[in-house]
């Protein structure tokens, strides 16, 4: 296994400053650069955020969510290089944009085509006009895969960041919700979907090996790990900013993870969305990182 490597992207660009830019602080105080025996990377620098939506895009900071992508992707492909494994600590999930630009630019250059494993409580799926918020935290999977607003799908003119068949998307449990809004659904395109009914009815580790599978068929050169914390069971982790019933337990992440990182083709995972503020005494904070420790070690 790579040695790995520890990239602060606290970006609250897509969603709001409510807490989740604590982040980076509170995983890395809870020991987890230790416990990991992780280098440190360095850190992507914020850059302003604004609270109005964008008139012609409808989303809130196209501009420097741009930006900071292309900043953040220079980082993941200097560990990439270095033959590290990057672990990005958001932030807000539109800090996949970024990672996933990385992969992408890569894979112009020689390395092939990188996948994608989406762990998070919400599809994140919804196009700019069906959003309540323009949040690009909510559309985050909608963009990388190339749906949306040119200006964040089409960077370097490089759309779609990954391919609707190189996806997983593992855990979610907002179909209802989205759909009362109007959101598209991942269940009309070619990506694996497997939701909290399906991955509850399946075992953690049948589901996490099914996933796997998918992914190994399609002939890879590797893919990302997206791991929004609110994939986990809300009676464990109510420290987000949207909250739903129901998710994973910390044993059942520690065990997708091992079996994600036993298929020896993860390339590198970020963090997101979890908000230290509303971690009255730490505690949560501490089982999140022993489950992550367990799982990657």
């Amino acid at each position: 296994m790579a040695q790995f490597a520890i990239i602060d992207a606290p970006s609250i660009l897509g969603l709001r400053p409510t807490g989740v830019q604590y982040l980076p602080e509170a995983l890395k105080a809870a020991g987890l650069t230790t416990k990991l025996k992780a280098k440190y990377a360095g850190k992507v620098l914020l850059l302003p955020y604004n609270s109005e939506r964008d008139k012609s895009t409808l989303l809130l900071n196209p501009d420097t969510i741009r930006a900071f992508s292309l900043q953040l992707a220079g980082k993941v492909i200097s560990v990439l290089h270095k033959k590290q494994f990057p672990i990005v600590l958001g932030g807000d999930c539109s800090i996949l944009i970024g990672n996933l630009l990385a992969l992408r630019q890569m894979g112009r250059s020689a390395s092939g085509r990188y996948g994608l494993f989406f762990m998070d409580g919400h599809a994140d799926f919804y196009q700019p006009e069906a959003s309540l918020t323009g949040e690009v935290a909510d559309m985050d999977l909608a963009i990388v895969s190339g749906r949306g607003p040119d200006i964040l799908t089409d960077i370097e003119g490089l759309k779609p960041l990954v391919l609707d068949q190189d996806i997983v998307v593992f855990g979610y449990r907002d179909g209802d919700q989205a759909a009362s809004y109007g959101s598209q659904d991942v269940y009309e395109t070619n990506m694996h979907v497997f939701d909290l009914e399906k991955v509850h009815r399946l075992g953690i580790t049948h589901a996490a090996s099914l996933a796997i599978e998918k992914l190994m068929n399609d002939d890879l050169a590797g893919f990302w790990i997206h791991l929004d914390v609110d994939v986990l069971d809300d009676e464990i982790m109510p420290a987000v900013d949207y909250r739903l019933d129901g998710g994973l337990s910390f044993s059942d992440l520690s065990e997708l993870l091992k079996i994600i990182l036993g298929s020896k083709c993860a390339v590198g995972m970020d963090i997101t969305i979890f908000n230290p503020l509303l971690d009255v005494d730490g505690s949560i904070t501490h089982r999140f990182v022993s489950s992550i420790v367990a799982g990657l070690s």
